[in-house]
């Protein structure tokens, strides 16, 4: 999460990138982006508005050694000498084009700024954005001609939502430099962020939450609603949200104790969290502390509704943990050879 308050463009250039798949090429612009006043004020909250919100930050990954990555060579070469930005913006616009190995993937604007005045964590740092425009809008021009105004039709660069961006910032820790994204067509998870730029989360609190609250809504999909039904299903993800705004720091021993009653849901569950981490190619933590913002984020995600096929749905309140069990009763009508909930309440709102 940045602060933009302080925030100015030093420097910025356009490009055009191709589709290496579809044999589109690239288009380089020769000189950096000279703006007017109203140019400026629109293109500079455009570009960094994305990034006052978010709440985990990345990191360059490599196989072999993180200095191979491109994506974090190309930076370091911008904050080193900023004159560089022409002739390294284009390297990674290739870097980008050499990715496009899919029909799917678009074609489009590459733009590279050079940013100062960032706030992050405190400091005032700068930075490298990297943004890609992918879906232009179309908008009507009016003009005058021979005393009477008409219009046509032209397309244009939505300035409120940017399509896909990074940002670097010029500061770190041990795992690198900060690297923050977004990606508003995600059309191709990998393209963006494994390929292009190879990133993965930060090893923090951010990414630890975010890990476990992963692993428990996948497990109560596709273990706990497939085996006993969505209302287990529901339970179990209010308990675990009830777990996480109850302690500060979460131990994950603690945490089965309190949410399993019996020895062979925790069986289930361990085993769950082996294929998930093999498959994510990550390492649970057995403690780490909550990041209560992306508790709030992932809370807002969950989806509680109880959908019938008799075209009704219950829908339940993801922080009343108890609520179901003590108020929701699932039973079969041998008459009518039916499913049914039964629900108890004092009075209707």
């Amino acid at each position: 999460m940045i602060n933009r308050n302080k925030a100015s463009i030093l420097k910025c250039i356009i490009h055009k990138v191709g589709n290496k798949h579809n044999d589109t090429k690239n288009a380089f612009s020769e000189n950096e982006l000279q703006f007017d006043e109203e140019s400026y004020e629109l293109m500079l909250p455009f570009l960094l508005r994305p990034f006052t919100s978010l709440v985990q930050s990345h990191r360059f990954n490599h196989h072999a050694n993180i200095e191979l990555n491109e994506i974090n060579a190309y930076s370091k070469e911008i904050f080193s000498d900023d004159n560089a930005l022409v002739e390294t913006s284009k390297n990674i616009v290739k870097h980008l084009y050499e990715q496009s190995t899919s029909a799917q993937i678009k074609t489009g604007d590459v733009i590279v700024a050079y940013f100062d005045g960032i706030e992050y964590n405190e400091m005032v740092i700068d930075a490298v954005g990297i943004f890609k425009i992918e879906n232009k809008s179309n908008f009507f021009q009016t003009y005058l001609e021979n005393n009477s105004y008409d219009v046509i039709v032209q397309k244009g660069i939505n300035a409120k939502k940017l399509d896909k961006g990074c940002l670097i910032l010029n500061t770190g820790d041990a795992e690198g430099k900060v690297v923050l994204t977004v990606d508003n067509n995600n059309y191709d998870a990998a393209y963006w962020t494994d390929k292009f730029l190879n990133i993965k989360y930060a090893d923090d609190y951010n990414s630890h939450t975010q890990n476990y609250l992963e692993l428990c809504k996948e497990f109560s999909t596709e273990v706990i609603k497939t085996s006993y039904g969505s209302k287990e299903r529901n339970d179990f993800l209010a308990k675990t949200i009830d777990f996480f705004k109850e302690n500060e720091i979460i131990n994950v021993e603690r945490f089965k104790e309190e949410i399993f009653e019996e020895d062979k849901h925790i069986d289930l569950f361990e085993s769950y969290k082996k294929d998930f981490e093999a498959e994510q190619n990550i390492i649970i933590r057995n403690q780490f502390d909550v990041s209560e913002k992306v508790l709030t984020k992932e809370k807002k995600k969950i989806k509680t509704d109880i959908k019938l096929d008799t075209h009704i749905q219950i829908k339940l309140d993801i922080d009343a943990p108890d609520a179901a069990s003590e108020h929701l009763e699932r039973g079969y009508d041998e008459d009518k050879k039916m499913h049914y909930y039964k629900v108890y309440f004092n009075a209707e709102d």
